[in-house]
Order: C-alpha cells, then structure tokens, then sequence
C-alpha cells in the first residue's frame, strides 16, 4: 500500500532559521550532555511560602524563579555564559566571556508556536525585577508580527554575508526566501507603515530575538505531570552552554531519620539537562554551576533576599 500524504507545510521564516541554526549547530558543534536531578521538595515548599507572605504584589511563578536561580548559577560559573569563534581549517579559536546575562528562553507563542526570546541583563535584576520584565515581555509578544521580526533578523544576516564575500551563499539565501512555494511573505504598504509604527517599547525588536550569551528551555512548564527527561538539546552556536528543565516529578528518595538511619520518603525531583560545545568548556567548568544550584535548593530561604 502506498503512502497517502494528507498535509504538506512549506517551512515559513521561523522555521527555516531553525532549521538552518540546528543543522549548523550537530554539524559543527562536539556536543556533551549532563543530566542533573536535584531535590527540589524544600525550595517548592519555600516558592509557596515566597508567594503567601505577602513580600510580592505579583505572584512569582516557579519558571520566574528558577530563571533567577539559573542566572545565580551563572555568576558563579562565568565559562558558561560566553561565545565561542573556531576555525577548523586553522585550528584556531577563541571564547569571549560576557558580563551581562542574557538569556535566550524559550517561549510559547499565543499562535502555539514555540520562540526563542533574549531576555536581557538578568545578573542585574530583583526577584521582582525579573517578574516585571517578563511580564512586560509577555505583553510586546502580543503586539510582535513574528513573521516580519525573523524575516528582518534574516536579512541582516543575508546582508552580513554579502559583505564577507560570500555572495554565492546570500544569493541562494534570497532565492529560497522570496521564490516559489517557499517565498515567505512579510508585510506590505500600509500594512507595514502601520505595524512599525508600534513604538519598540510595545512590541519585540530583532534584537529581542537574537541569540543571547545562554539559552533555557523549560518543557516542564507544558508538561506538568508527565514523567520525563530531556536527554538531547541542540546547542546554537556561538553560544557554549545550554539547558532545559523537565516537569517537577514525585519520587522516592532516601533520607536519614533523627538516629541517623537511611529512610525512603517522598519528595520531588527537578529533571534538568545541561549540554555544552566541549571546544570551549570542560566537566570542571560546569562544576560551579551545579555547586551554586545546590546551595539554592538545599537552603532556598535565600529566595527571600532576592
């Protein structure tokens, strides 16, 4: 019996970048991966806590937490939150460490497709800092025509291209965006004149969705319930460091009882999967990371000066 297709989707802009990113990202990138499961029982007893005391006028959401305790981990762990350059022909390379944390996060678009978003400067921000700004975030996303944002995002690499001599490449760059059944359409006269006339402050610039010192993932916050890790990310260069968050999961775990005796009781687990381009980062370096998670975790009422 033959294959009866019943849909066929030309990639749009979104999807082709991806596309392009992620092919680019396991042809060239040695990835290692690391998966990490803390006990996270007293710091969501802690969040829940946080959230009854009164101290927020807004409630603070465990993704919103989390990012702040991801941003604590990098301050600790600064090989992490950097770029790398590398040529193979000439073996040469080097890895640029940044001040500023910018965080490139995964987001759920009202139209159900899934964004990278860079969220910006976050080593610098409050607890209640950090809330505002991605609520604020939240609402540009509703005034962003993505299709334009990533077309223009597109552009000015095509034009990037142009200008190292790689006329060849932008050239097949513009004929498979603007051709055929793969042209993507982007907005036109009045159309256009209106959405830029959105001030930037209300709406997403390419700015905001190009690639940070680090990207996080949280599958977790649309799978809450469902058993699972992730064991695979794909690491976009020139960023060196990645990860993604599972859905928080009850388990058994073992523990010592007042006589010092091994008990098995329940708690819950945080599944977190870490992958960084071992050109530029090594086990040791990672190290940190995790030592300054486990601080968060095994004593979270630190949450309560953030």
């Amino acid at each position: 019996m033959s294959m009866r297709p019943i849909k066929t989707t030309h990639f749009g802009i979104q999807r082709k970048i991806v596309a392009a990113m992620t092919t680019q990202s396991w042809q060239t990138v040695p990835h290692i991966g690391y998966s990490y499961e803390p006990d996270v029982t007293e710091f969501m007893k802690t969040v829940k806590e946080l959230n009854a005391s009164g101290k927020f006028s807004a409630k603070m959401t465990v993704n919103t937490i989390m990012l702040k305790a991801i941003t604590e981990g990098l301050k600790a762990a600064p090989a992490l939150n950097a770029h790398i350059q590398f040529n193979p022909k000439l073996v040469r390379g080097s890895i640029t460490q940044y001040e500023n944390i910018d965080v490139s996060m995964t987001w759920e678009l009202p139209t159900q497709q899934m964004m990278t978003i860079k969220l910006k400067d976050l080593g610098t921000k409050s607890l209640t800092e950090l809330n505002d700004y991605i609520m604020d975030t939240a609402r540009r996303i509703g005034n962003t025509n993505f299709d334009e944002a990533m077309y223009s995002i597109s552009l000015d690499d095509t034009l990037r291209e142009l200008k190292k001599g790689k006329v060849g490449l932008a050239v097949k760059r513009l004929i498979g965006s603007k051709t055929g059944k793969h042209r993507v359409k982007t907005l036109k006269g009045k159309a256009k004149k209106e959405y830029e006339a959105i001030p930037e402050t209300d709406r997403l610039t390419k700015d905001d969705l190009r690639q940070g010192t680090v990207c996080v993932s949280n599958i977790g916050s649309t799978t809450r319930g469902v058993p699972g890790r992730v064991t695979l990310l794909a690491l976009i260069p020139p960023e060196v460091f990645v990860m993604c968050m599972g859905a928080i999961q009850k388990v058994p775990m073992v523990k010592q009882d007042e006589n010092g005796n091994d008990i098995i009781v329940p708690g819950q687990m945080l599944p977190i999967c870490f992958v960084f381009d071992h050109r530029a980062v090594d086990f040791d370096e990672i190290v940190p990371f995790i030592n300054r998670l486990e601080e968060i975790f095994h004593h979270p009422e630190e949450m309560y000066n953030w």
